[in-house]
Parts: structure tokens; sequence; C-alpha cells
């Protein structure tokens, strides 16, 4: 077998670890959000109240997780939503990593521009 066959399988195989990894993270990913989501809806049914006073429930990240570590129902769930969010914007930080490893500098700057605005507009978007 050439060099450059082995070169190429070499190349293969990486790819198709890091896709599995990839693969992996995003299932965890949305596993623990959907196990975090259906804890706040047991708590939710068992106690039937949010845990925030009438309507209201949290809108910073900041009141969702500590709503969350006090296992208010509604902090709970919105604290499954949140990482359910964050798990296709870890896919893309990790894309921008793979393709660093790769010194792939097109794809580089690509994902890490749509990583900034994901980043970006998740903190800063309303």
């Amino acid at each position: 077998m050439s060099e450059i066959n082995k070169d190429v399988q070499g190349s293969s195989k990486d790819i198709n670890e890091v896709e599995i990894f990839v693969s992996k993270s995003l299932r965890f990913g949305v596993l623990l959000s959907g196990a975090v989501i259906l804890l706040g809806l047991t708590l939710f049914l068992s106690s039937g109240e949010g845990g925030y006073p009438g309507s209201t429930y949290p809108t910073r990240l900041r009141d969702i997780f500590a709503g969350a570590f006090e296992m208010k129902p509604f902090g709970v769930i919105l604290a499954g939503l949140v990482l359910l969010i964050c798990t296709p914007i870890m896919r893309v930080g990790i894309s921008a990593l793979v393709f660093l490893k790769e010194r792939d500098w097109l794809y580089v700057g690509i994902s890490a521009v749509v990583f900034f605005i994901l980043v970006s507009g998740f903190f800063f978007g309303k």
C-alpha cells in the first residue's frame, strides 16, 4: 500500500472518530436536557405549582439556574430548555476545533463566526 493511501485512511479514521464523538456529545446533550425537563415536569405535577408567584417565571439565565438549584419546577424545566438550546451551539464550537486541528482555515473562520453569532445571540438576544 502506498504512503498516500495510508495517509488517506488515517485521515478518514480521524474524521470518523470525530464524527462519533460529536454524535455522542449531541445525544448526551439531548438526553440530559430531556431528563432535566422530565424532572421539572414531575416536580410541577407533584406540587401543582411552578414555584413562582402568580403566572411569573424566570427570564434571565442567572434566575433560571438559581430556580433550578432550588428545585422550583419552572426553573428546572427552563434549565432543561437552556441545555437543549446549548447542545447545537456546542456542536458548532466542536466543529471549529476540528477544523482548526485539520488546519482548514476557511472553515475555522466560518465556524468561529457562526459560533460567535450563536453565543452572542444567546446572551444578548431578547
